[in-house]
């Protein structure tokens, strides 16, 4: 139980930080500035929370990660359908959290839409999108088993090599869809905004579910088949 918990409090933290500050701050890739603070804030938000729940539930936050752990043979099959459950619950705790902030201090929503993903502008191909969180989400978990395997040898450093692989994915992927790579983070922002009036990022969600599990499972094969090779 503590490590759903563990799983549930990232999570929340996850999307409240790196949500939270793409409410403030705006997404508009032309606008520098809030384009790297939001990349910033989810990547950080995953070294506090690899440094503080990693030794707990290995702070995977995201159920595209924990899929690609599942598929390692990492987990059960028990433990994975416990953190996606306990990482979508948390996912929504932390838009809850942003609700009542924003609500009560009357802050303006820069994305209004709780900082979910969507396709909109010039990109809104569903196909181009959802290559692109294939894509993004392969590299970043790849990076994450890489990082966690036992023989990686990074010492303490871990933590900082996985929050700085999401904010790398992020600064590329934030002017093209939002950047998911985690079906929790989408799951949440959208149904609040389907809640306040605007079912916009619901319409395109399959995407940010779809693509993320899919480029996890390719990571993980991807892996298993260059950590065989070498062995």
């Amino acid at each position: 139980m503590k490590k759903y918990v563990a799983e549930f409090i990232g999570t929340a933290v996850l999307v409240l930080m790196g949500c939270g500050t793409a409410m403030l701050v705006g997404c508009d890739s032309m606008d520098g500035c809030g384009y790297l603070l939001t990349a910033l804030a989810f990547g950080l938000s995953i070294v506090a929370m690899a440094y503080s729940i990693g030794n707990i539930s290995g702070c995977h936050v995201n159920p595209a990660v924990s899929l690609a752990v599942l598929i390692n043979k990492g987990m059960s099959v028990r433990d994975f359908i416990g953190y996606v459950i306990a990482q979508i619950l948390g996912a929504f705790a932390g838009c809850g959290i942003l609700a009542a902030i924003f609500a009560i201090g009357d802050v303006p929503d820069m994305t209004g839409s709780f900082g979910a993903n969507g396709l909109t502008g010039v990109f809104d191909s569903a196909i181009a999108g959802l290559i692109v969180e294939i894509v993004l989400t392969c590299i970043f978990v790849m990076t994450i088993l890489g990082v966690t395997s036992k023989k990686a040898n990074h010492g303490s450093f871990g933590g900082l090599v996985i929050g700085l692989t999401l904010t790398f994915v992020h600064i590329f992927g934030i002017g093209l869809t939002g950047t998911s790579v985690n079906p929790a983070r989408s799951i949440a922002p959208a149904v609040f905004s389907a809640i306040i009036g605007d079912p916009t990022p619901a319409i395109s969600l399959w995407v940010f579910i779809v693509g993320p599990f899919v480029g996890a499972a390719l990571a993980a094969i991807i892996y298993r088949a260059l950590e065989s090779e070498k062995k």
